[in-house]
């Protein structure tokens, strides 16, 4: 999906990094809106709320303030269990995706190759 260039390869230059940022923050932003989506769903479907309290709810577990509504039903307890702990790990693959171009460029300029580092024998 995204390339990125190998060490042996001159540093992306700069329209082409604030381009690299754009559509890893794009990306970013799909990922948010479809876990908001889901969330808003599942607590449609398993609790019977809302579109609107769904959202609510679901937003508020993906920033891990936690659920704004009780939930009433197995289902939805189920639902609200298995959604707060994916939340998580969106929210760890989020940060992954926006810092994946910064670490990427920080760690191409500062490469070292082959020769620059001594060999233990």
């Amino acid at each position: 999906m995204f390339r990125y260039e190998h060490h042996s390869h001159p540093v992306l230059p700069r329209a082409g990094f604030l381009r690299r940022i754009a559509a890893h923050g794009g990306l970013a932003i799909g990922i948010t809106a479809a876990s908001l989506l889901a969330g808003a769903a599942g607590y449609h479907y398993t609790e019977g709320m809302s579109w609107l309290d769904g959202v609510l709810n679901a937003s508020m577990i993906l920033t891990g303030m936690g659920p704004v509504d009780r939930m009433q039903t197995s289902a939805g307890k189920l639902f609200a269990t298995a959604y707060a702990l994916a939340s998580g790990v969106l929210f760890v693959t989020t940060v992954a995706v926006l810092f994946a171009p910064l670490i990427h460029r920080f760690l191409h300029r500062f490469h070292w190759s082959d020769e620059d580092t001594p060999r233990s024998r």
